[in-house]
Order: structure tokens, then C-alpha cells, then sequence
């Protein structure tokens, strides 16, 4: 396993469409492992290839309360619920940023298991979020585009500001 370099907003792999993977291969098995280890390192809760620069619909996550790692390949949401919820979010390519976001408070996520067989999960609750925030980030939208476009121009002012005290801007 290794720790994957994460790329930093707003890298143009964070807004474009990642490509289907083939669950079954060992390289996304590896790559699957390895997304876990980056995220742990973030450290995060939630990560996705393209958080690495690969373009690939793969998602990894590790609830602090869960029951342990869950692989997503090209995951989807079938289904959402009208009623919502809102929390603080953030990114593994934004660190230090987080905001409140408003998602629907359940969802039905359809994915490829490793032996290529494609099942359906209904998810609430933090698992909701983290669900949707990653399948949005695969689908190229970057959590920031699902805040006001105030609260979008005040976190863009931290990382800026952030990123200036980090000799990095």
C-alpha cells in the first residue's frame, strides 16, 4: 500500500467526470487500498481517485463510528429523499476549509462490488453525506459548488488567505 500525493483545489481533476472502473481488476483492488491509506494520512473520512488525480469512479470510506472501509465502484444515486439535512463539509483538496452544506438526509446508491455484481445500498446520516459529497466529486462538482454564493466566496477567501500564510499562493 502507499500514501498517494492529494491534489489540491482547484486542480482540473476536480471538475471533470471520471470514467467508469472495473471493479473486478486487481489495479482498482490496489488502487482501493491505497485511496484508503491517503485518506487515514489526511486524515479524512471520505476520498475518491480523482482526490489523486486519477480520473476513475472510485470511492473509498471510513465512518469514525462505521464498520470499517467501503469500496464504491462507479456508484450512483438512484434515489433521494425529499426531506433534508444539512452539516459542515469539506475536502481532503481544501484542508482546513469546511462550511455547511444542505443534502437530502437519505439516498439509494447503486455500485459494482469486486466480483462485478451490482447491488443498491439505501444510506442515512453521515453515511448519506459523505455518499453524496463523493459521488458528486466523481460526477465533477466540488463540494463548494453546493454552497450559497456567499458562504462559496467566504471559504474561497480562508483557502486563499490560508494557502497565502502556507507560502503556497
Amino acid at each position: 500500500m502507499a500514501i498517494l500525493p492529494i491534489i489540491r483545489y482547484p486542480h482540473a481533476c476536480l471538475q471533470q467526470v471520471a470514467t467508469p472502473v472495473d471493479a473486478t481488476s486487481t489495479q482498482t483492488a490496489r488502487l482501493a487500498r491505497d485511496l484508503l491509506e491517503t485518506m487515514h494520512a489526511a486524515p479524512g473520512i471520505g476520498i475518491t481517485a480523482c482526490h489523486v488525480g486519477i480520473l476513475l469512479r472510485l470511492v473509498v470510506i471510513d465512518l469514525p463510528e462505521g464498520p470499517g472501509p467501503r469500496i464504491y465502484a462507479n456508484p450512483e444515486i438512484v434515489w433521494q429523499d425529499s426531506e433534508t439535512a444539512t452539516g459542515e463539509e469539506g475536502s481532503v483538496s481544501m484542508p482546513g476549509i469546511h462550511a455547511p452544506v444542505t443534502r437530502p438526509a437519505r439516498v439509494r446508491v447503486r455500485h459494482t462490488g469486486p466480483d462485478g455484481v451490482d447491488m443498491e445500498e439505501e444510506a442515512e446520516e453521515l453515511l448519506a453525506v459523505c455518499l453524496q459529497h463523493e459521488i458528486d466529486q466523481i460526477n465533477g462538482i466540488f463540494w463548494t459548488r453546493r454552497l450559497s454564493p456567499l458562504r462559496r466566496e467566504r471559504a474561497m477567501k480562508r483557502y486563499g488567505k490560508q494557502a497565502r500564510l502556507n507560502g503556497a499562493g
